[in-house]
């Protein structure tokens, strides 16, 4: 009795197992039957509308409009500014503002005070490939802090700034040499309206 009800088990256990367990059918929410909308009373048509004389329609010639040339037009203002406004770069895996990119930041201040004394800057922060993109996003907003608050120091002011991160995502140079990685490791300046 005992060696049947153990190959019965057995032999259900087995059975379970090739089966499988029986999966939940799902119903995704675009399969869902929409709700049928009640039938709208009908109204009764209006009478039609006495019928319109028509008139001819005699053509008159269109005078010709002069033919336009466009000639490409200077650079605008917003252009040139961000011309003028010099990206500054960092060493690798840090936020610290060497002193050739302090100086730059100096020349980018006065510019801004002096020149444009009321347009707002965008300061984007930038990293090479190398770490995870969690790391290379608070990396470069780290970065692009550090520009602002030193151009707070030097007078522009704090409203007037606002920051980004890109981490990894907009390479100056899409190489993979340690060239190329110094270019990407930067804050760019940017005038918005």
């Amino acid at each position: 009795m005992r060696k049947s009800t153990f190959g019965l088990v057995a032999l259900i256990c087995s059975a379970l197992v090739a089966t499988g367990c029986a999966k939940k059918e799902m119903v995704k929410p675009e399969e869902a039957v929409p709700p049928v909308a009640a039938p709208q009373p009908t109204t009764p048509a209006k009478p039609a509308a006495p019928p319109v004389k028509e008139e001819p329609i005699t053509a008159q010639p269109i005078p010709e409009a002069p033919v336009k040339t466009e000639t490409l037009q200077p650079a605008t203002a917003l252009d040139t500014v961000t011309a003028t406004l010099d990206r500054i770069f960092f060493d690798f895996d840090s936020f610290v503002l060497s002193q050739a990119a302090r100086d730059i930041l100096s020349k980018n201040a006065e510019y801004l005070l002096k020149k444009q004394p009321n347009a707002r800057l965008l300061i984007e922060g930038h990293c090479d490939e190398r770490g995870s993109d969690e790391y290379n996003l608070a990396l470069g907003e780290k970065r692009a802090k550090a520009a602002r608050d030193y151009l707070v120091t030097l007078g522009v002011a704090a409203n007037r700034l606002s920051i980004i991160s890109y981490g990894e995502e907009k390479p100056l140079d899409p190489g993979h040499t340690e060239e190329a990685w110094a270019k990407n490791r930067r804050a760019e300046f940017l005038i918005v309206k």
